[in-house]
């Protein structure tokens, strides 16, 4: 690869990851945390291939009559085509995981409930609808033996999958990056959701059906709907 197209790319890539780290692109790829580190990276990038062009150009103009001279030209065309994916980011930004993961990958329980397993859950706060991530509602209903869900009405925020002849509510959730992210679900009862279409984002109301979650059923518990609202898709699609 010719120099010039290196320092290009180096700067067009840094771009990038600058664009997607601003914008709130990034979050389809790694935690928020990851924020300042992806920022710093891009300018960083971009810095050096700038320094790298201003010194070639530099260099190039002791260099000219020589090369002239000499006859030498190379076809940059097969480096270019590097550029090809880069400036796919700026154009086209992937989604976010979603209904094809968790189908091809099976739901667990979260990796916090070993641990909550030794000490009780924590009761709900007060109040007639309780906001939980799906996570911890998960957790809750395979391994709490107080039964801190039981009679009580929650609010789950998910995206919808459709596998099995069941309708799923849905998070993917991550470590550190979209490439651990694993599913946790919960089972929509009464068919309400059974007409929206797979990916799309939901809330729902309602109460867990106790014992439902188990091991045999990859830790999935079953969810009594009292009503279900579609939600536009978050700009953080994952949990942690």
């Amino acid at each position: 690869m010719r120099r010039e197209t290196q320092n290009i790319l180096l700067i067009l890539l840094g771009g990038a990851l600058v664009k997607i780290a601003v914008n709130g692109d990034y979050l389809r790829y790694v935690k928020p945390a990851q924020q300042p580190w992806i920022i710093a990276g891009g300018a960083v990038m971009v810095l050096l291939g700038a320094v790298a062009i201003v010194r070639d150009l530099l260099a190039a103009r002791a260099k000219a009559a020589a090369e002239q001279d000499h006859g030498h030209s190379h076809s940059a065309r097969p480096a270019w085509l590097l550029l090809v994916p880069v400036l796919a980011v700026f154009l086209v930004a992937p989604p976010a995981l979603g209904a094809d993961s968790v189908i091809r990958t099976e739901a667990r329980a979260p990796a916090s409930a070993a641990a909550a397993n030794a000490a009780a859950f924590p009761p709900l706060p007060a109040g007639n609808v309780v906001p939980l991530t799906v996570n911890e509602f998960v957790s809750r209903a395979g391994w709490d033996a107080a039964g801190t869900l039981d009679n009580r009405t929650v609010s789950l925020t998910g995206f919808v999958v459709h596998t099995g002849g069941r309708t799923l509510l849905a998070r993917l959730v991550i470590s550190c990056c979209a490439a651990d992210a694993f599913p946790v679900t919960v089972h929509l009862r009464g068919g309400e959701a059974d007409h929206l279409p797979s990916d799309a984002w939901i809330r729902v109301t309602g109460s867990a059906v106790p014992r439902t979650a188990t091991k045999d059923n990859s830790y999935t518990p079953d969810f009594t709907l009292a009503s279900i609202t579609t939600v536009p898709t978050p700009k953080d699609p994952y949990e942690y």
